[in-house]
């Protein structure tokens, strides 16, 4: 099994500011997209993703 780390992923979700938490290997963008993929549906506008350690 992998090392995850917590992560915090800030993001907006159809222009709405929205923050996740999120147990990620290497706290890239692309995994954090596909995380945030998985949680919400296929007509939802995902942008501006910045991804953090949490504390």
């Amino acid at each position: 099994m992998a090392q995850t780390t917590k992560y915090v992923i800030k993001y907006k979700l159809n222009g709405e500011r929205r923050f996740e938490f999120a147990q990620l290997e290497n706290g890239t963008a692309e995994e954090a997209k596909a995380a945030l993929d998985a949680i919400h549906g296929q007509d939802d506008v995902i942008s501006e993703i910045s991804v953090s350690k949490a504390l």
